[in-house]
């Protein structure tokens, strides 16, 4: 059995703001059957504090970046939970990267460089009595662990993955504070933590972490290109042979439909349209579930949407983000074929995907995209922008996949208003023909959208780097 310590900054159901919280709280569960021993080592954020109360302590430190810390181990469902009690670092309310003020908490970097110092120290030396073989990191806020490492001399006992979930988010800290994060003068190099003069905390992992994933095999490609790579893509191509990229998979178990076939989403349609106030049109009820940002191509879906509410279309919101979007939506929502929710709710989330008829995924970049998965699962056609994930998951209804009967959704390229409005009407064409719309919709939710492909994958990896039994 591979012993591993997964170390990241949110998890569900604890703590989450995007895609990374999934991955990270359905890993244990999806790889304990083939053999791997999973723990996950969490900051001690309020919410996870709560869900250790019946935990014991292992492990304390007198000063760790400014303060007393101590590892409570608890559990998580039936894995073993660390939670990094850290009082000045994480006893704080409201957003876990994010002040009142809506701006980055200052102490970022030496609350993440925490937890990455406690992932090493784990590594190194093991905790109660349990060493793990292997250290699997996701994003940023793991990314010094590898260094730490190399500085307690335990880089050969232990091996180490960093997983990027999205290369937009580097850690970047002023060189000035290379010693109060324990780096050392020699670390800050080209070929080390030095990003452009800054201190990039997930550039450090790009070079001393054993390998590299990330989370869909044509996201990995991009990554190595100057318009995905994000300033980084030289130092991935240089390591293009240690680069793997797996998809992410949802737990089914979770999401699954309240209706067996396509048909059965009529009455969740008419309870959708009644609970958003949309009128009773012949077109598609397409959803969006998604932060508002122009990464997620949402400024071209407002411009786009008279494409879609011309042909009898229709819109259901539910989201937040960027200020400027959030008011051109809720103006966009005057639109009787439009609905806008600001904000997120969970609930509202599944019913408007059990009740949509196509979500929409207009990303100009996207990682790998759950939402596109569960749209999948529910029969709730994807139309996406062709890039990472949502290239890799969704089967454009071309003429070619029609005629093979194997189309499972939309795909634009480029991702352009142009694009999007042409697909968006495309959608409309197909939602005309009933019985290609319910084929397809079948598709999509015969295909296999678990972690029944990925999580062997990520064990034939772990196993590949685990160097100590």
């Amino acid at each position: 059995m591979t012993r591993l310590l997964s170390v990241a900054s949110e998890c569900v159901p604890l703590v989450k703001t995007g895609g990374l919280a999934d991955v990270v709280g359905a890993l244990p569960g999806a790889l304990a059957p083939l053999g791997v021993e999973m723990r996950t080592l969490l900051p001690g954020y309020p919410a996870v504090m709560k869900a250790v109360t019946d935990g014991r302590k292992v492990a304390d430190w007198p000063d760790l970046f400014g303060g007393p810390a101590r590892l409570i181990e608890g559990a998580l469902g039936d894995h073993v939970l660390y939670a990094l009690d850290a009082p000045h670092l994480y006893d704080r309310e409201g957003a876990i990267y994010l002040g009142p003020d809506g701006k980055d908490w200052p102490d970022n970097p030496q609350r993440f460089a925490a937890l990455s110092r406690v992932a090493a120290l784990i590594g190194a030396d093991g905790v109660g009595g349990w060493v793990p073989q292997v250290l699997h990191l996701h994003d940023w806020q793991a990314g010094l662990a590898p260094t730490y490492l190399r500085h307690l001399g335990a880089d050969g006992r232990v091996g180490t993955l960093i997983t990027i979930h999205n290369i937009a988010f580097q850690g970047l800290a002023p060189e000035k504070m290379l010693n109060e994060l324990h780096l050392r003068p020699g670390d800050f190099t080209q070929d080390g933590v030095e990003y452009w003069g800054q201190i990039s905390a997930l550039k450090a992992a790009l070079v001393h972490a054993d390998a590299i994933s990330t989370v869909s095999p044509t996201y990995a490609q991009e990554l190595m290109t100057p318009d995905f790579g994000m300033g980084l893509d030289g130092v991935i191509r240089a390591r293009a042979a240690d680069v793997t990229g797996i998809l992410n998979g949802i737990d089914t178990d979770i999401w699954t439909p309240p209706y067996k076939t396509i048909r059965g989403k009529a009455r969740h349609r008419k309870a959708l349209r009644a609970e958003m106030g949309l009128p009773d049109w012949p077109g598609p009820v397409c959803v969006v579930i998604s932060r508002l940002t122009e990464q997620k191509g949402l400024d071209l879906l407002l411009d786009a949407l008279p494409a879609l509410v011309d042909r009898g279309g229709q819109l259901a919101l539910l989201g937040s983000g960027d200020a400027k979007l959030e008011a051109a939506f809720k103006e966009a929502a005057a639109h009787p074929g439009v609905a806008v929710r600001i904000g997120y709710d969970e609930g509202l989330a599944r019913r408007l995907i059990a009740g949509g008829d196509a979500i929409l995924v207009p990303s100009r970049f996207e990682p790998c995209g759950l939402t596109q998965l569960y749209g999948l699962r529910f029969g709730t056609l994807p139309l996406v922008g062709l890039t990472g994930g949502l290239a890799d998951t969704v089967i454009n209804a071309s003429p070619a996949a029609l005629a093979a009967k194997c189309a499972t959704g939309l795909q634009f390229h480029p991702v352009t208003l142009q694009a999007l409005a042409g697909a968006l009407m495309r959608l409309c064409e197909l939602y005309e023909d009933r019985p290609l719309w319910e084929r397809m919709a079948k598709n999509a939710m015969d295909t296999p959208v678990g972690w029944e492909a990925s999580a062997p994958a990520y064990a034939a990896l772990y196993e590949k780097l685990t160097k100590s039994s």
